[in-house]
């Protein structure tokens, strides 16, 4: 592999501008075929084989029209205090804004008069009108939330309070500050890093334009493969962080070849036979993580990870080709100003001759590997111990921050009701009126529940829905106990389903696939370091280390924001279960980017000891070229991911969190004191490989020993040469 990308980068570098066209070109086509492409909805949900599913099917078929899965508002009214909502003035202002909600927008399925549904509260201070659309609350546009917000204007200045909750208000997360942050934060730390504008400004380019043309195409293909929105801020995402991280390792390894005294043609081809054969296997991990999200069986899930994948392949291929390409029209701009005084012969020693603060780590590792693997080890073991009180679920408005209007509405609907109220459970009864009757009754019997409302039939007589109060929030362990009760109790013909029960299914279904996820990631990711690493203990060490550093996250997820701790310093507001997505979603991207460090630090202590080094020195060797790099790298994705933090929607703070302090655990503790550690330990032994595997694994070169082949081959003709000038003098 490394002379075939050797050979890759010199045609890139010699080509540059027939490679920066095609990129440019390729840039221009996606973004036509982003700019024509009819707008595009939000992907639909749906859990397959799950008991919720199973009630939306049903309903779609006996209920047609009825937009079972469609969005939903809740306008809650409360009078001034002393008055009440049945008072004929306030009446007045209700219907006023029912009438405007029915005639606000075209996907208005219908609107609810309280005081015909009897929907105000026992002392008259809080009533509440329910609005259902006919698509979900992603597919609504901004007409559509503006029409919702703006129609109890009306009743506010009439004296009313009125706040509106509801998945009718969800948009796609607000992530372009965040980025602009990330993207700030990571120039910084590039410019600090390689002291060159240039080269800072190479992976900042290279991974735009990935980033474009990934999130372009994804845009341009979004209605015909039914993708959402959240599907291009993922790409992004993982985009931007494996095309700086990529750009970052070949442009660093190509400042290295520089000065070793290479010319720039060679350099770059050096630089994309080695640092480029370690991107191309950190890719693969990648691409290989979020493929894997398929064996969650939710199709919105499994298309959010083919596209991110698709991302990263694209990254991998700029690394490979346009970097290579920019680096021939920087010339030595490339290289900081000492570097190109140094070149010129104007300074003294190369800084390469000093001993760095990667150098000097990995020699204090060395001298106290025992006590640097225990400190590692019992540090992230004792921050992992709150993810044993892990609970999931996904958040509801009462997550919310309470300057929101749909915390406002949720509080209210609490107090004026009770709060099961936030989170209604609808069942649906495939069966005749002596069914449904006798299922609520059944229900009616059961611990934690308030209310059950009576049957509404179909057309048909043969289906009813009846909607059941639960006691406690949606989040709540009991309403998760009265979901259970329902199931367990009743029939093959009875179905629990509605936004609560929908959220517990999907929360089983990812605790159901967290473990085969981990085996399918981390089992498929360890064969390929084993053929990378020629080694068994390396690949199990890298697995082990990841595996640590992502429970040590968790339980740092857990004590923020489940138990509370340091909430006010991050602006958690409301303490509850953790998004049950979270645990997936740290897997696949932690890993991506872990794996990247792993095998950009260890290819190059590969490389050393392959070529003749003892593996302490080795360790020392990989450090010397690696850290820097990996430490700009992992504090660039640890910006990029605390940009998070910031925002006001609980969901997207805990994700940033999650995704910055995991990447901290696994960069510094994991791969920069773990790993050098075990690996003095271990000694030659890290590299053993049996026979038997030695010759089943595939060859691929990761360290350019044929590149070492070619300039012995070099060397010995220019010998030949000599020789030949001599025998003629």
């Amino acid at each position: 592999m490394a002379t075939f990308l050797y050979k890759l980068g010199r045609f890139a570098f010699r080509r540059r501008r027939l490679v920066a066209l095609l990129w440019v070109a390729l840039l221009a086509l996606a973004g036509v075929g982003a700019a024509s492409a009819p707008t595009a909805t939000s992907s639909s949900f749906s859990i397959p084989g799950t008991e919720a599913q199973k009630a939306f099917d049903l309903l779609e078929e006996r209920f047609p029209g009825a937009s079972a899965d469609g969005a939903t508002a809740r306008v809650v009214f409360k009078a001034p205090d002393g008055r009440k909502m049945t008072d004929p003035a306030h009446k007045a202002e209700v219907r006023k804004v029912v009438a405007e909600l029915r005639s606000g927008s075209d996907q208005v399925a219908s609107v609810v008069d309280p005081y015909q549904a009897k929907s105000v509260s026992r002392d008259g201070a809080i009533a509440y009108t329910q609005v259902s659309y006919k698509v979900s609350g992603m597919e609504l546009t901004e007409k559509d939330r503006e029409a919702l917000t703006e129609a109890g204007q009306g009743a506010k200045d009439a004296g009313l309070t009125v706040e509106i909750g509801g998945d009718a208000l969800q948009a796609a997360p607000e992530t372009g500050a965040s980025e602009i942050i990330g993207v700030a934060i990571a120039a910084v730390v590039l410019v600090i890093t390689f002291g060159s504008l240039v080269a800072a400004g190479l992976p900042l380019l290279t991974a735009v334009i990935g980033v474009g043309i990934g999130v372009s195409t994804i845009t341009a293909l979004a209605n015909v493969l039914d993708l959402g929105s959240t599907t291009a801020t993922l790409a992004t995402m993982i985009g931007l962080a494996v095309g700086i991280d990529y750009a970052l390792f070949i442009v660093s390894r190509y400042r290295a070849e520089l000065a070793e005294g290479r010319d720039h043609e060679e350099a770059a081809g050096r630089a994309t036979g080695t640092a480029g054969s370690a991107v191309v296997f950190a890719g693969l991990t990648v691409v290989i993580a979020l493929v894997g999200l398929a064996v969650v069986n939710i199709p919105m899930l499994s298309k959010m990870g083919f596209a991110a994948a698709g991302t990263v392949a694209i990254a991998v291929l700029i690394a490979l080709t346009l970097i290579p390409a920019l680096l021939g029209f920087a010339g030595k701009r490339v290289l900081g100003r000492k570097a190109r005084a140094a070149s010129r012969g104007k300074t003294g020693p190369a800084d390469g001759d000093k001993p760095n603060m990667g150098t000097r780590w990995a020699r204090f590792v060395l001298r106290r590997p025992v006590a640097v693997l225990l400190a590692g080890v019992v540090g992230l073991g004792v921050v992992a111990i709150p993810a044993t009180s892990l609970e999931m679920g996904l958040p509801d408005d009462g997550s919310q921050p309470t300057s929101t209007t749909q915390r406002k509405a949720y509080d209210l609907l609490s107090d004026g009701f009770g709060p099961g109220f936030n989170g209604p459970l609808l069942i649906v009864v495939d069966g005749d009126k002596a069914a449904a009757d006798g299922t609520a009754k059944d229900i009616q019997k059961l611990d934690g529940v308030a209310a059950v409302t009576p049957a509404t039939y179909n057309k048909a007589g043969d289906t009813a829905t009846i909607t059941v109060i639960p006691e406690d929030r949606p989040s709540s362990a009991e309403t998760e106990a009265l979901v259970r009760s329902i199931r367990d109790t009743s029939g093959e013909n009875v179905h629990v389903t509605g936004a609560t029960a929908m959220n517990i299914d999907f929360s089983q279904r990812m605790n159901d696939a967290l473990l085969p996820y981990l085996a399918l990631v981390v089992g498929l990711a360890f064969l390929l370091l084993m053929v990378v690493f020629r080694s068994v203990l390396v690949p199990l060490k890298a697995a082990l280390g990841f595996l640590l550093s992502v429970v040590a996250a968790l339980g740092a997820v857990v004590a923020v924001f489940q138990w509370g701790w340091l909430g006010s310093l991050f602006g958690v507001e409301q303490t509850g279960p953790i998004m049950s997505m979270m645990p997936i979603f740290m897997v696949g991207v932690v890993f991506g980017l872990a794996m990247d460090y792993e095998v950009f630090l260890v290819t190059r202590m590969r490389e050393a000891y392959v070529h003749g080094e003892r593996p302490g020195q080795a360790i020392v060797t990989g450090f010397r070229h690696g850290a820097r790099v990996v430490t700009a790298a992992a504090v660039i994705m640890i910006a990029v991911f605390a940009g998070f933090i910031g925002s006001g929607e609980q969901m997207v703070k805990m994700i940033g969190f999650g995704l910055a302090i995991a990447v901290f655990f696994d960069a510094f503790v994991v791969r920069m004191a773990i790993v050098p550690a075990v690996l003095a330990l271990l000694g030659h032994r890290a590299w053993w490989l049996p026979r038997r595997l030695d010759r089943v694994l595939p060859s691929v070169d990761v360290e350019g020993e044929r590149l070492r082949e070619l300039d012995a081959s070099a060397a010995d003709a220019d010998d030949a040469d000599e020789e030949r000038e001599l025998v003629r003098v």
